[in-house]
């Protein structure tokens, strides 16, 4: 039991060194404000378009920026999930192979 939960460890930590390596995106206004994003959820740039940034308010672009980073989470949230969905998937051999176990 002490080895699997080891290795339950040891595959959680492989999905964590991964998803510092996965970018994600969220953009608005047509690219013109773009976040990117480990799927970690760490921010690792933003990028506004300068022609863009002249012409838009403070408030209109600080609302547009809010837009872009939570699009970028969300991606994020959803690679994060998928793995560790993967990794439990992985973990307990299919639900056939669980429910085999209780003789179902």
């Amino acid at each position: 039991m002490f080895d699997k939960l080891m290795a339950a460890q040891q595959k959680a930590d492989e999905i964590k060194k991964r998803l510092d390596t996965i970018s994600v995106y969220g953009e608005v206004e047509g690219g013109k404000i773009r976040v990117t994003a480990t799927a970690n959820k760490a921010l690792t740039a933003i990028e506004i378009d300068e022609s863009f940034h002249k012409e838009a308010d403070k408030e209109e672009l600080e609302e547009l920026l809010l837009t872009a980073v939570n699009k970028a989470l969300d991606q994020a949230e959803q690679v994060s999930a998928a793995e560790m969905q993967n990794m439990t998937k992985d973990m307990l051999g299919g639900l056939s192979n669980l429910g085999a176990m209780f003789g179902q």
